[in-house]
C-alpha cells in the first residue's frame, strides 16, 4: 500500500469535484503560479488514491503545468457502485476518457500528459488504446507490461478472497498485524484507514483480477507513436525492473529509473520523479 508522506494538498492545489459525463470523480487540482502551457492527468495504483501524488503537486505546478491527480471510481473520495461489472477495465478507461475531456472547458493546447502508476498505468494505457486523441504523452510509472508477478498475484487473490468473507475494517485489522515493524508506528496509519474504509471492495477484487490477468498489449500501444515515457524505482516487486526496462525498448520509450525507490518513486522520491516528468513533457 503507498504511504503518501501527507493527506493535505500543498497550498497550489484545492480538493474538488471533477464533473463529467460519466459522473463525478474526486480530484486535487494543482495550479502554477501563471498560465499553465499543460495539463497532466494522474491516475493512482491499487489501493491508491489522488493523494499518492500529493508531494509531485508542488514541482510540477512550479515547472508551469496544471495538473489533477484523480481518484478514479471507487477509490477513497469517488462514489462506487458496489457491483464488480463498472469496473471492467473498458469501464474505467472510458472513466479516463471522459476525466480528459473534462479537464478543462478551454485546455492548454497540445492535449493532456496523461500519467498512470501500477494499475492506473494499465488503465490509462487502456484508455489511450480506445482513443489516443485526447493525449500528448503517456506515462507508465511503475507499471508493466502484462500481469503482475506470481508472488503478487497469490497476494491480491488473498485480499480478494478476504474482501468476499470480512468487513473492510475487518480486512484492515489483519493486513496491519501482518505489517513488518517498520511500518508499524510511521504516524499516518489514521489517514490511511481512513482511505481503506472508504474504498469499495467491489472494485479492489474486480481491479485485483485484472492485474493478475492482464494481457501484454505493448505492441498495440507502440502502434499509435504516442510519446511514452516508462518510470520505475531501481528496484520492484510487482513487475520487476528488467521486465520495464525491456518493455520500454519495445516501446521506443523514454526511461527513467529513480534511484533509492522502489514501486512507488512519487512518495519515495517526488522530487527527483517531477524532475524526470518534467524535462520528459518539456522535451515535447
Amino acid at each position: 500500500m503507498s504511504r503518501p508522506p501527507t493527506f493535505t494538498p500543498p497550498p497550489c492545489a484545492r480538493a474538488r469535484v471533477l464533473r463529467t459525463e460519466r459522473g463525478d470523480f474526486a480530484v486535487l487540482d494543482a495550479a502554477p503560479p501563471a498560465g499553465a502551457h499543460s495539463t497532466a492527468l494522474l491516475l493512482p495504483g491499487y489501493t491508491g488514491s489522488k493523494e499518492d501524488f500529493i508531494a509531485l503537486l508542488e514541482p510540477l505546478a512550479g515547472a508551469g503545468f496544471r495538473v489533477l491527480s484523480v481518484d478514479g471510481r471507487g477509490q477513497y473520495e469517488t462514489e462506487g457502485t458496489g457491483r464488480q461489472n463498472p469496473y471492467a477495465q473498458a469501464e474505467l478507461a472510458r472513466d479516463v476518457l471522459a476525466q480528459a475531456a473534462a479537464v478543462d472547458e478551454v485546455p492548454p493546447p497540445g492535449g493532456v500528459h496523461l500519467l498512470g502508476h501500477s494499475l492506473g498505468g494499465q488503465i490509462a494505457r487502456a484508455a489511450v488504446l480506445l482513443d489516443a486523441a485526447p493525449f500528448r504523452s503517456l506515462t507508465l510509472m511503475s507499471s508493466g507490461p502484462a500481469e503482475i508477478d506470481p508472488a503478487q498475484q497469490k497476494k491480491a487473490r488473498l485480499l480478494s478472497d478476504a474482501l468476499g468473507r470480512w468487513t473492510m475494517d475487518e480486512v484492515w485489522r489483519m493486513m496491519r498485524a501482518m505489517d513488518p515493524p517498520e511500518d508499524a508506528d510511521t504516524g499516518d496509519g489514521e489517514d490511511l484507514r481512513r482511505r481503506w474504509l472508504r474504498h469499495d471492495p467491489a472494485q479492489l477484487i474486480a481491479t485485483g483480477a485484472q492485474l493478475s490477468s492482464e494481457p501484454d498489449r505493448v505492441d498495440e500501444l507502440a502502434a499509435l507513436s504516442l510519446p511514452v515515457h516508462v518510470v520505475s524505482g531501481e528496484r520492484d516487486d510487482v513487475w520487476p525492473v528488467p521486465l520495464l526496462d525491456r518493455m520500454a525498448q519495445r516501446l521506443g520509450a523514454r526511461r527513467t529509473v529513480i534511484e533509492g525507490a522502489e514501486h512507488s518513486p512519487n512518495t519515495a522520491r517526488p522530487e527527483e520523479t517531477a524532475a524526470a516528468l518534467v524535462a520528459f513533457w518539456n522535451g515535447l
